[in-house]
């Protein structure tokens, strides 16, 4: 075992977290309690500290796409992404945003909520071909849709499709059932996650909320930040 020791002076963040150049890359971002708890009632955002949002942000700024859960969405309040300070120069020749990305298999979303009305790139769903007829058609009216898979969502295929899209900076905002599915579908290259010093009890669901994995992913610490007792970890799959 050896110390963790901080580093003299601050970390660049934009350097520490750039994303791997040429490659499609699945991030996600996640946050949780010593005693393993993903949510403090029932929101992520209970967690967190000044830190932990500014790391939030800026991990949105690096992205192409912002990919989320529909209960997420509700649960958590989701608006469209706005630009952030700290991200000087890190969207260059990209828009002035990530569009977000939400998983909805039954498609039960507030179309006239700003996520879609106030975007400043339009928010992309990621839905089944036997969506409800009706809610797809509302959906295409008010969003980029795309189709990946039958009765449930394709992850495989939905990363092929925003890929395609030029979106291959991919950023997993939960919930953990999204991200259950993701790690699922063997597709998730790097977790970010915040450690909250704090012991909730309880029965909150963990970052990865699913039938357990057949074939774990093992993954490798890429590096670990402090701030206050925070501890901001980040891993990348051990290919």
């Amino acid at each position: 075992m050896r110390t963790l020791s901080a580093e003299p002076g601050e970390v660049d963040l934009v350097e520490r977290y750039a994303y791997p150049a040429g490659t499609t890359w699945m991030r996600a971002n996640m946050v949780a309690s010593l005693d393993g708890a993903a949510q403090r009632d029932e929101r992520s955002g209970g967690l967190g500290n000044a830190a932990d949002r500014h790391l939030f942000l800026l991990l949105r700024g690096l992205a192409d796409v912002v990919i989320v859960g529909a209960g997420t969405v509700r649960a958590e309040g989701y608006g469209p992404v706005k630009p952030s300070d700290g991200w000087d120069g890190v969207r260059d020749g990209r828009t002035p945003v990530p569009p977000i990305a939400i998983v909805s298999r039954t498609l039960d979303l507030d179309f006239d909520a700003p996520i879609f009305t106030a975007a400043q790139v339009p928010t992309i769903v990621l839905a089944t071909a036997t969506a409800d007829p009706v809610r797809l058609k509302a959906a295409r009216e008010h969003a980029d849709v795309i189709i990946a898979g039958k009765d449930s969502l394709d992850f495989s295929v939905a990363v092929q499709e925003l890929a395609a899209r030029g979106h291959k900076r991919l950023l997993c905002e939960g919930g953990p059932g999204v991200l259950a599915q993701v790690v699922a579908a063997g597709l998730l290259d790097e977790l970010c996650l915040t450690l909250s010093p704090t012991l909730l009890g309880g029965h909150a669901m963990r970052i990865v909320n699913g039938p357990p994995v057949p074939v774990p992913p093992e993954m490798k610490l890429a590096h670990a930040f402090q701030d206050e007792e925070f501890l901001f970890l980040r891993y990348t799959r051990n290919r």
